[in-house]
């Protein structure tokens, strides 16, 4: 079991040439809703937010990782990825898709990996940060909120049903993002009904042989 070490909501402001809320603010304690953290905003709702994406969590252990591989990311820490919730224990290797969690008096469910943008490189002044973030599947994850609540820092984090233990967030990653995954992994994800459709559809083009087009969101420019 694990337990919340930081909450984090953030408002819409300029990021070079353009609006984003990745730079968040640690608060104590938040009513979190079907659409996230109370008081957390989002520039880009096409690509971030909604019922799929309500909630993202980060793992704190990385950033160490981050600071000894990359000398200019050593000012990195939590909330450096953008995230609204932190935690020591729980990662990509262990969080499965379709996870529920008890945290405070909310009940989520895990929905998808986080898929990482240009915002991190922009934010970090780390140009392929990114791209990195995407190799290394130490991305983070989304949740779907199932019953709202109030989540406090220091409330535990319960795991209360794992349908997939194969499935978890880094399998994803890997499967999706890479040229080689083991035979029928794609088209089994593509079959979780716990998994985001947008994350569904991306397993379905996978497994017919198509390359996701990915420069766009990871450097910010056309596709």
């Amino acid at each position: 079991m694990d337990s919340i070490q930081g909450l984090y909501t953030g408002s819409i402001a300029a990021l070079g040439e353009r609006t984003s809320a990745i730079a968040k603010r640690p608060i104590q304690s938040a009513e979190l809703t079907p659409l996230g953290l109370r008081g957390d905003q989002q520039a880009d709702r096409v690509n971030h937010g909604g019922p799929e994406r309500a909630l993202l969590q980060y793992c704190a252990r990385h950033y160490a990782d981050w600071r000894r591989e990359l000398p200019a990311a050593a000012t990195l820490a939590p909330p450096g990825f953008g995230e609204n919730l932190s935690a020591a224990l729980m990662d990509e290797d262990n969080v499965c898709i379709g996870d529920i969690y008890q945290i405070g008096g909310a009940r989520v469910q895990v929905s998808q990996p986080r898929s990482p943008c240009w915002k991190l490189n922009a934010r970090s002044s780390i140009p392929d940060l990114a791209l990195r973030v995407q190799d290394s599947a130490r991305c983070g994850w989304l949740y779907r909120v199932l019953v709202p609540g109030r989540v406090t820092v220091g409330d535990a984090i319960e795991l209360l049903e794992r349908p997939h233990p194969d499935m978890t967030v880094a399998t994803l990653m890997r499967a999706v993002y890479r040229d080689a995954a083991e035979p029928g992994l794609l088209e089994r994800i593509a079959a979780l009904a716990e998994l985001s459709p947008n994350w569904r559809d991306k397993a379905k083009r996978r497994a017919t042989g198509e390359t996701l087009a990915t420069k766009a969101r990871l450097q910010g420019g056309p596709s």
